[in-house]
């Protein structure tokens, strides 16, 4: 989605004076003579009978209005302001302070589905707490502040090269069917009358990247794959999570827009799986049906919201003026104003299930706006960041370290930042803890030196210091003029000019606006090739010696990390000329600069062979992995991947770091796959950390000191390069994901060492035949066998091998659970018709006679030559009958 800032309402303009709120706030129904209340007003209603009594009332225009994602308030009903907007996929986003959990591939790393619904349950009490903040300010919702969340992402990871695939669940179906539906039940509670808030599945369907084709992108996958990869984990978030919305995606499938798709809106969703709730756009997925760069799938804005509301969807997110489109389709008899009413009342039976027009005394009563960001929600952070860490390598049993080391020396662009704590989509953790701060704190006694080494891409920079910097060609006057600029564009005249003594702007957290230019010469220490970058959060371009160095001057909500190269001689001075804008108001700006010498990578080689053990973090960021980014460089376009390889500059730096001789444990974050060839056959010990949230540092600490065993599991495939993947923008499964893909991979998904060993006794059958509308029951004894405690992750894969064009294996179930050492433990799992069932091309589902074989196991059954063979059992069932299934 679009971080586009949506337009003001004009009740939030009104709203500065106290009678101008309270028009805005309406007549609170529970104010009210109980005989004197209107239907909508009564709590004994169902929220579909008051929703429909509630929009009877509404005019056209007040009812077009309410159908865009900001809407505004109807005072005369008593309807506040609402902004449905709002983001959590691991935590609440966007909103301040608050937990940060691991990422979403992060989540499903830890083959723990109670624990994410746990992590959601927990997540749902914080957006109700930000709320009430909210409500207590001025009485409606704003952006980021509401209670209808639009998460959990359930597209699947099928290719690595995807930016957005860090927000999902993984590669495999029903993975992310299992953590799509707990995240779901966690957001929207158990109360049998209040949502917690709304979940919001998304981005339905078939939608995976690439990022810089999505808003036109027309997608046609066969109807096997929709229905064997890419429509399950909806399915069952429908089904069997119950989910209150769903969110249509940007592309087109099989020519029709996504948000105009009758077979998936109306088809699938409602008819098949019997769908109640709302169905939310993307944002501007609605104006992708008419605009001429898009889909074009109608040829104007009237019959482009037509389309998406004949067909089932109900809210738009995208400009305001999409209302005005509505009332016009209606005056022009191309949209029945049923349909409008439908999607209101769909809309309203949504907020009257969230308590907004109930008295808030019985809303949730025990949740207060203190209730986010606490303590104990930091330490289940953490819990859930120890759980999610996934070991891939440890030769020679490096980890854990058998003693606290004399020296520790922590390396690379990672090490110490909270970028790749958090990941994308996130809010902002209070108590921030890094990898470098956790191995501070975990080893207090060791000498733990800090080099950074190189950033996610380029080397070192370090701010240009204000002696390199004169004000004209002689250096008669030192530093810089700044110039500043009333709008964010620096065409015109500054309003302001003055001398400043370099090339930065330090603030206090005051939102500025317009731009800023500074115009002076840089003398050049070095003979070599410069980098520079302007370290803000906005746009910005460079000039050296009138060239155009850095061109970043269109960015979205996303900090720009966009450098550019040029030579200069040492001693010489040249005209340098930086101009920004501010986007977000956050942090100081500076200039930065790498010098030919490149002095970080020097430091971290130092700092390694002056060490016992080295700490490597590197990997990438939301800097340069994400959503529709404007990021060009080696690697990357546009927020996706071009290479599965680390960044060159960080492979650079770490084989130096690793040629100084000493053990080194590389700690991996990121969002997606890591090819690491390198690294795997060099470097003794991996751990693939993810974007571990707040308190990451602490988890990825405690697990080098031993004090857990690590039980992660890869919910993705490492492959070795992508040139073992066909084409991104392909989206056949064939040669994709471990259930289809042949070749031999770096590590293979559900794959995850240990600091214990566990063996598997012989598996037990409730029946060795079952028809094809039965079930059985498979149990296994797994036990510790080591001399530490710790989680094993049993995992269930079935393949059918008398059939064709099915997949090599597919996980069907998956159990974590804590043994102590020498424990034994017996675990269960029940196959029904649809575990055993199997999808033809035609895109129907049904159970064939034959066998089937399983396999039970800490990984898959076959992996790689090198690695460590997961512990398990197999055994087969004979289906002795068919059976077709419902859709």
């Amino acid at each position: 989605m679009k971080k586009t800032q949506m337009p003001k309402t004009a009740c939030r303009t009104m709203a500065a004076s106290a009678i101008a709120l309270l028009m805005c706030l309406g007549t609170a129904a529970h104010a009210q003579n109980p005989l004197d209340r209107e239907p909508y007003q009564d709590t004994t209603r169902t929220p579909e009978q008051r929703a429909a009594d509630l929009v009877s009332r509404m005019t056209l225009s007040e009812k077009a209005a309410q159908l865009i994602n900001d809407a505004p308030a109807i005072p005369r009903l008593g309807i506040r302001e609402y902004n449905w907007w709002n983001e959590g996929l691991h935590g609440v986003a966007a909103a301040g302070h608050a937990t940060v959990f691991p990422q979403a591939v992060g989540l499903a790393a830890t083959f723990d589905a109670p624990l994410v619904h746990q992590v959601a349950d927990t997540v749902s009490v914080e957006f109700r707490a930000k709320y009430l903040e909210s409500r207590h300010r001025f009485g409606g919702s704003d952006w980021f502040r509401g209670l209808t969340v639009w998460s959990p992402n359930i597209n699947i990871f099928r290719d690595p090269r995807w930016g957005r695939g860090q927000e999902t669940y993984g590669e495999d179906p029903y993975l992310t069917a299992r953590m799509g539906v707990a995240y779901v039940e966690g957001l929207q509670g158990d109360d049998p009358v209040y949502y917690r808030t709304v979940a919001t599945p998304k981005h339905y369907a078939v939608h995976s990247g690439p990022e810089s084709g999505r808003h036109r992108d027309n997608v046609s996958p066969s109807r096997y794959d929709l229905e064997d990869t890419y429509l399950p984990a909806f399915r069952a978030t429908i089904t069997e999570g119950r989910a209150g919305s769903i969110m249509c995606a940007y592309n087109a499938i099989d020519g029709e827009p996504a948000c105009a798709n009758e077979d998936l809106l109306v088809t699938h969703l409602r008819k098949d799986w019997g769908f109640k709730g709302f169905v939310v756009s993307d944002c501007d997925a609605v104006g992708d049906i008419y605009y001429k760069t898009s889909h074009f799938y109608r040829p104007t804005p009237e019959e482009g919201v037509t389309a998406a509301y004949l067909a089932g969807t109900d809210l738009i997110c995208g400009n305001a003026n999409e209302a005005d489109h509505v009332v016009d389709a209606v005056t022009h008899g191309l949209l029945p104003e049923s349909a409008v009413d439908t999607a209101l009342v769909r809309l309203f039976t949504a907020r009257f299930r969230l308590g907004q027009f109930d008295p808030p005394a019985q809303v949730f009563p025990g949740i207060t706006a203190d209730d986010y960001d606490t303590q104990a929600n930091r330490d289940l952070s953490q819990h859930v960041a120890e759980a999610a860490m996934v070991l891939l390598k440890n030769d020679g049993n490096l980890l854990p370290l058998k003693a606290e080391p004399r020296s520790i020396a922590v390396i690379g662009p990672n090490a110490d930042s909270i970028d790749s704590l958090v990941g994308n989509y996130n809010g902002d953790p209070s108590h921030p803890v890094t990898v470098l701060a956790g191995i501070r704190d975990r080893f207090p006694s060791a000498t733990v030196t800090y080099a950074k080494g190189s950033g996610l891409i380029d080397p070192v920079l370090l701010p240009v210091p204000d002696s390199a910097f004169c004000r004209d060609q002689a250096c008669t006057e030192t530093g810089v003029t700044a110039s500043h600029f009333a709008a964010a564009d620096t065409s015109g005249t500054a309003q302001t000019t003055a001398a400043e003594p370099g090339v930065h702007l330090a603030w206090s957290g005051e939102q500025r606006s317009g731009a800023v230019r500074f115009d002076g010469y840089l003398t050049a220490p070095e003979t070599g090739e410069y980098r520079f970058r302007y370290d803000a959060n906005g746009g910005y371009r460079i000039w050296v010696n009138d060239q155009l160095v850095v061109d970043a001057w269109r960015v979205d909500w996303r900090p720009s990390i966009a450098t550019g190269t040029i030579r200069l001689e040492a001693g010489s001075r040249n005209s340098i000329r930086v101009e920004s804008f501010q986007r977000q108001a956050k942090g100081d700006e500076k200039l930065l600069w790498s010098l030919p010498s490149d002095t970080g990578a020097q430091e971290a080689v130092a700092a390694a062979k002056a060490s016992d053990v080295v700490i490597f973090v590197a990997g990438l960021s939301q800097r340069v992995e994400g959503e529709e980014m404007h990021v060009e460089t080696p690697g990357f376009s546009g927020g996706d991947r071009t290479s599965l390889d680390l960044p060159p500059v960080q492979q650079k730096l770490l084989e130096q770091v690793t040629a100084a001789g000493k053990p080194v444990v590389l700690v991996l974050t990121n969002g997606s796959a890591l090819g690491v060839n390198w690294a795997d056959k060099n470097v003794p010990a991996i751990v693939e950390a993810w974007y571990p949230g707040g308190q990451g540092g602490a988890a990825v600490a405690r697990l080098i000191a031993g004090d857990y065993s690590p039980a992660g599991r890869l919910p993705i495939t490492f492959y070795r390069s992508v040139d073992q993947l066909p084409a991104f923008s392909d989206y056949s499964m064939k040669g994709r994901t471990y259930r289809y893909f042949k070749g031999e991979t770096r590590f293979p998904f559900g794959y995850g060492l240990s600091y214990t060993r566990f063996s598997y006794a012989p598996a037990k059958l409730s029946a060795s035949k079952v028809g094809g509308n039965g079930e059985v029951t498979v149990s296994v004894d797994v036990t510790n066998t080591g001399q530490m405690d710790g989680d094993e992750v049993v995992q269930l894969y079935l393949n059918h091998p008398g059939e064709k064009n099915v997949p090599i294996r597919a996980l069907e179930g998956f159990s974590r659970i804590h043994f102590k050492a020498g424990e034994t433990k017996t675990v269960s799992f029940t196959l029904d018709s649809r575990a055993l069932s199997t999808v033809n091309p035609d895109g129907s589902r049904s159970v064939k006679p034959g066998k089937v074989n399983i396999w039970l196991g800490g990984g898959q059954p076959q992996q790689r030559a090198g690695l460590t063979k997961a512990p398990g059992v197999a055994t087969s069932i004979a289906v002795t009958s068919g059976q077709t299934l419902e859709p």
